[in-house]
């Protein structure tokens, strides 16, 4: 387990895997101001906050996280209103 304490670059980047994007994950950019990422498997929500944080240089409102039949971890970040997720997938060139 990765203590927030030292999150640094390299471990924000061991825990965020990539962005997900899907036609839900799409609605939720455009409507909830909300991004889609599949992330380490054994991490918690204080912790890919903080490497959110950390890698793209936003604020984070809220983590949901999601476990799939594929065994992968889905988390789903509401960005607080000041920040837009459109903007960060465009720069992340999902869109």
């Amino acid at each position: 387990m990765i203590k927030m304490k030292e999150m640094t670059t390299e471990k924000a980047r061991e825990i965020v895997k990539y962005p997900l994007l899907s036609e839900k994950a799409m609605n939720a950019i455009e409507l909830e101001n909300k991004l889609v990422f599949i992330v380490k498997q054994n991490t918690n929500k204080k912790q890919i906050k903080k490497a959110i944080e950390k890698l793209y240089e936003v604020e984070v409102e809220d983590v949901k996280t999601l476990n799939t039949m594929k065994n992968e971890k889905k988390a789903f970040i509401k960005l607080k209103p000041d920040h837009n997720a459109m903007d960060l997938a465009t720069d992340l060139q999902l869109i």
